[in-house]
Order: C-alpha cells, then sequence, then structure tokens
C-alpha cells in the first residue's frame, strides 16, 4: 500500500483563480487523496500590495464549489511573519545572511537572465561589503537580506533531486541564480524562504505545481538543508495557454472561475475537461472530484504545456 501523502494547496490571492489554477489545484488534491492523504490549504499573502481579503474569501468559495476540501487551514502567511524571522535569523547564526542595496536597475544592468526561467543570477556586489560600508548605505537605502550560497567547487552547492514529472534535475546555486534573497528590502519575507519553512512545520510530504516553479526547487531543497528540514517530494504539472501560447493569467482574466460559474454549468464540466487534458479522463466526459481518484496517475502525466 502506498503510504499516505500530505499535500497542499497555495494560491494567491491576487485575484479570481483560472483554469491553469484549478488544473495545479486539482493535480495537488488529486495526489494527496488517491494515497488517502490528506490536503493542507494556505493562503501565501505574504505581500500586502497584493493581498485583498475579498479575493481569499472568493478562494475559498471556488475551491468548495470545485469539490476540492481541504483537511487542515487555511493558513495565512501574513499571520506568521515571526515564524519566518526566527528562520533568517537561524540563517544568520550560520554566517550566511547579509544586507544588499542593490537597486533593480543595477541587478538587471550587472546580470543576464538565466535562460530556462528569467531569473537573474546575482553577481555577488554586496557579499564583502565592511561594517563601515553597510552602516553607510543604510543611512540612504534599507537593505534586502541575501543568502549565501556555496562557491561553484563547492559540492553542498549542487543540489540534484527528482521530479514526479519531469525527472532527474542538477543545479549549480553559483550559476543558476547566485546568493538569493530571504527578505526584500521593504521587509516583505522572500517567497523561498516562506514557503520552506511552511511546507515543513505543516508536514507536507508533497508539492505539486505549475512547471514555471521548477527552477525554485534547488534554493528550496538548500534551504532545508540549512535550517534541518526533510525534503518533499516535488511534482511540476504543465501549464495551460492559450491558443497563441499565452499562459493564462489572472490579470487578463482567461477562463477564470468567475466567468466559468456565470455559465451555470457545475463544476463537473470543467473537471472533466482538466481530467482529459491530464490523460485520465475522455474529452467530453463530466466527472466530479471524487470520480477521479481512482483514475489518477502521475504515470500518464504529461510535459508538454497544454492548450486550453
Amino acid at each position: 500500500m502506498r503510504e499516505a501523502i500530505v499535500g497542499r494547496f497555495a494560491p494567491t490571492p491576487s485575484g479570481r483563480m483560472h483554469a491553469g489554477n484549478v488544473f495545479a489545484a486539482l493535480m495537488a488534491w488529486l495526489g494527496a487523496r488517491t494515497t488517502g492523504g490528506r490536503l493542507v490549504l494556505r493562503i501565501e499573502d505574504l505581500d500586502p500590495r497584493g493581498h485583498r481579503p475579498e479575493a481569499t474569501r472568493q478562494l475559498l468559495d471556488d475551491l468548495q464549489w470545485l469539490g476540492l476540501d481541504w483537511d487542515e487551514g487555511p493558513y495565512r502567511q501574513s499571520e506568521r511573519t515571526e515564524i519566518y524571522v526566527d528562520a533568517i535569523k537561524r540563517l544568520d547564526e550560520l554566517g550566511l545572511v547579509y544586507p544588499c542595496f542593490c537597486t533593480r536597475a543595477q541587478l538587471h544592468a550587472a546580470t543576464a537572465p538565466h535562460a530556462s526561467d528569467g531569473t537573474f543570477v546575482y553577481a555577488g556586489t554586496c557579499r564583502h561589503l565592511t561594517p563601515d560600508e553597510v552602516a553607510a548605505r543604510s543611512e540612504t537605502r534599507a537593505p534586502a537580506l541575501r543568502l549565501r550560497v556555496p562557491d561553484e567547487d563547492d559540492p553542498a552547492g549542487t543540489i540534484v533531486f527528482d521530479d514526479v514529472v519531469f525527472g532527474p534535475q542538477r543545479e549549480v546555486l553559483s550559476r543558476e541564480c547566485g546568493d538569493f534573497l530571504v527578505r526584500r528590502s521593504d521587509g516583505v519575507l522572500a517567497y523561498q524562504l516562506a514557503v520552506v519553512v511552511d511546507d515543513a512545520l505543516m508536514g507536507v510530504t508533497q508539492v505539486v505545481r505549475g512547471r514555471d516553479l521548477l527552477g525554485s526547487v534547488a534554493r528550496q531543497i538548500y534551504l532545508q538543508r540549512l535550517l534541518g528540514y526533510a525534503t518533499p517530494t516535488y511534482a511540476h504539472v504543465p501549464l495551460l495557454v492559450a491558443p497563441d501560447g499565452r499562459r493564462l493569467s489572472k490579470r487578463d482574466r482567461d477562463l477564470d472561475l468567475g466567468a466559468i460559474r456565470a455559465r451555470d454549468t457545475g463544476p463537473e464540466r470543467l473537471l472533466g475537461e482538466l481530467a482529459a487534458c491530464a490523460g485520465f479522463a475522455e474529452k467530453g466526459e463530466t466527472l466530479c472530484a471524487d470520480q477521479l481518484v481512482d483514475r489518477f496517475s502521475w504515470d500518464n502525466m504529461r510535459r508538454d504545456d497544454i492548450v486550453f
């Protein structure tokens, strides 16, 4: 018998979920339910600029309409700041955290984005500032905080893992991202840090999300090792895209649940179409979430993005 998985769905309340968000939520839900496991719901509202309380309420209602229930939560990252600050203190005690005064424009001028995901590789500009230099720069600009990654010749900086969908992965942190943020200059805690702490403390054993986040796994595993956390399994699913190849987005209101629910067709049609995209239903089938549990398998999951 398969070990029961603790999965999670961790949406950002920046707008109405679209079909691509639902696809990721459904895969996370099925990944847990097919093993008799549990699902944690976490609202990732770290950035107050993108936090809309009404969006959170709507998100919970949409999940219930879809039949995607959860066993724990919803947790809200905005209420867990002290936990993340404590993790940064632990990293600082290891001598790995330093202030960074680089502006966005300076970062973009000094480096080129990594070809795979557009991430800018930090050049280490502020890594060796003296205490006097830090004090002088702090008078005119609040610093961000960065985490040192091992040098290229240090084996600790090479992260190897197996993704359930995309298979073996290997990343050298110094080449792929460089020293990365754990806190922004405006005081907002970084996504990479918060999700690592939350997944560990919430007992998550499988992380399912869109393949656009595959490039963040190495940084998260590095943080897990530094903080003494276990590493969950990762399963990154393809993105849903428009016929012109453009990925669906909340900003463009592409196939959001407001428009879908307004058609009053019920969730079964949408879930059936998404299951067909994943390869475990026939096109045109209408299915509720519970009916998909016995059909689900990672073995058939495609890797290429899905035109929806």
